[in-house]
């Protein structure tokens, strides 16, 4: 205690300066999280005071919801396909339009941006993979002798989470292929110059113990973007396979939340359903802490 008396009084000035963001990060952040938690507990209708019904929501979702149990097993699918090949593509790309010179580099950074800052530009999916014969997916095979009438991609449950893992990967290449590039570009060139005098003597040793290592800030920031977006789909899957989608096959947690928290108004239950969202996501955050800081060991 006498210790962090003493750091605040010697960073008085700095905590004051901090004070507003810290006011605001409580007020818009950790007091809505905090009080989702509590009415996770309860049973709340928007119309009613909540009523206190303890685990009830949180036995009901693993319990008597085969819905969320389904909605589940698609969002750790998605995110443990999606999320480390998003990742490893973005920082690869940017890797290699590092390289290029300034000009050139910030064409393809717009090309590979583009998409993830397009707003429904992924609706051209819904024409490649239209049920009819007129769909770029269909005509293509169907040409070339490999099927004899056109598939429903969009309405059988066997390609739908594939089609939604791939048009999120077309836009996966979005913030944390930004950082990725921001961070190469920071990187200091002498660094270079005293790993080779140390036996540095390719790329990859360059990448694994320079590149990476000079890159953690960067890395961490992009690491967190990708966990969020893969755990948190829901307009790709909504926009694509419809709401709901056909046996569920595109159903997440997200797309479950809305269910419950924008139609049918059950407060209580979908604040369970945000808070088991929320303790996957800050486990899987953890994790990939612990495993970038071994990058370069």
């Amino acid at each position: 205690m006498q210790r962090l008396t003493r750091n605040l009084k010697l960073h008085k000035h700095s905590y004051i300066l901090m004070a507003p963001y810290f006011l605001l990060f409580f007020l818009f952040t950790i007091l809505p999280v905090l009080i989702s938690i509590v009415v996770s507990f309860t049973y709340f209708n928007m119309l009613e005071f909540p009523r206190w019904v303890g685990w009830q929501n949180y036995a009901r979702l693993f319990l008597e919801d085969d819905v969320f149990l389904i909605a589940l097993k698609n969002t750790m699918l998605f995110a443990a396909v999606t999320g480390p090949i998003s990742y490893v593509a973005c920082f690869i790309f940017a890797w290699l339009i590092n390289e290029f010179n300034s000009k050139l580099r910030a064409f393809l950074t717009l090309i590979f941006f583009a998409p993830s800052i397009s707003g429904n530009i992924f609706f051209i999916w819904l024409i490649i993979f239209s049920g009819d014969s007129y769909g770029y997916a269909n005509g293509f095979l169907m040409k070339i002798g490999i099927i004899y009438e056109p598939i429903q991609w969009l309405q059988d449950p066997t390609y739908i989470l594939a089609i939604i893992m791939l048009v999120q990967l077309w836009l996966s290449l979005g913030t944390s292929f930004l950082a990725f590039i921001a961070g190469l570009q920071n990187v200091d060139r002498t660094m270079y110059e005293a790993g080779a005098i140390d036996g540095i003597r390719n790329r990859w040793q360059e990448l694994w113990f320079l590149t990476l290592p000079a890159m953690r800030p960067q890395l961490m920031f992009g690491a967190v973007i990708q966990i969020t977006m893969t755990f948190a789909v829901a307009d790709v899957s909504m926009a694509l396979a419809g709401f709901p989608s056909v046996q569920y096959a595109g159903h997440t947690i997200v797309t479950h939340l809305i269910d419950y928290g924008t139609i049918r108004f059950e407060m209580g239950y979908a604040s369970a359903i945000a808070t088991i969202l929320f303790i996957i996501m800050m486990t899987t955050n953890l994790i990939i802490q612990k495993l970038l800081r071994k990058v370069g060991e």
